[in-house]
């Protein structure tokens, strides 16, 4: 949890005339980093990647949390509109494509953002699950982009001990028993020991397909 040396690798990054940006899904474990970056550089754009499919209570939740930290976001759509994610029969992507659907929606709009910027700072921990533990610290993509992950060795104890000492509010779906929140349809409650639990629950999926892919930004299953 050392905080100079996540503001020390910024302004270095900045020092370099590299670009950064940032990305949330505004869960409560998002505000870790938010909080962070506030206190480095609220000038540090911060996209939401707004699938049009979160829970009223998430885009409250960053509204609140925007106001709260001062911080600049902006919303990421896809460029597909949703009348063009349906079968023949009118039903949407994620009830029986939701890789396809993922890639439409979140992993598309930031590929087509990456050529503003250097650097791709974003809140993956090693202690998430099991894939996310191979990521390295700095990684490159494929697009020629740094991703930077600064609380990659942050364990479940860190991110709540920050949260309780700066008092950080959480999402108002954990106390329902959401210990992951994306995407409404996506999303259930969960038990589990894992941060990721209640993600596509009942499928073999676990990643939307932005982290994944040995470094590049780009899903390598999809379409």
């Amino acid at each position: 949890m050392d905080i100079q040396r996540i503001h020390h690798k910024i302004s270095q990054y900045q020092k370099d005339g590299k670009r950064l940006f940032a990305t949330s899904s505004f869960q409560t474990n998002s505000i870790t980093l938010l909080h962070v970056l506030s206190r480095i550089d609220k000038d540090i754009p911060i996209y939401f990647i707004n699938t049009g499919f979160h829970f009223p209570e998430t885009i409250s939740y960053k509204e609140k949390i925007t106001r709260l930290l001062g911080i600049r976001v902006i919303d990421l759509f896809s460029h597909v509109p949703k009348v063009m994610q349906t079968n023949a029969s009118g039903d949407l992507l994620f009830t029986f494509d939701p890789d396809y659907c993922c890639y439409l929606n979140k992993v598309q709009p930031v590929e087509k953002l990456m050529p503003q910027f250097d650097v791709w700072i974003n809140g993956v921990r090693a202690a998430q699950n099991h894939i996310r533990k191979g990521v390295q610290e700095e990684q490159k993509t494929r697009d020629n982009i740094l991703r930077y992950h600064p609380l990659l060795d942050w364990t479940n104890e860190n991110v709540m001990a920050y949260m309780k000492y700066y008092d950080l509010p959480v999402h108002p779906l954990e106390a329902k028993g959401y210990k992951s929140i994306g995407c409404e349809p996506c999303t259930r409650p969960a038990n589990g020991d894992s941060s990721r639990d209640g993600r596509w629950a009942g499928m073999k999926k676990t990643e939307c397909g932005l982290h994944l892919g040995g470094g590049s930004s780009k899903v390598e299953a999809g379409r």
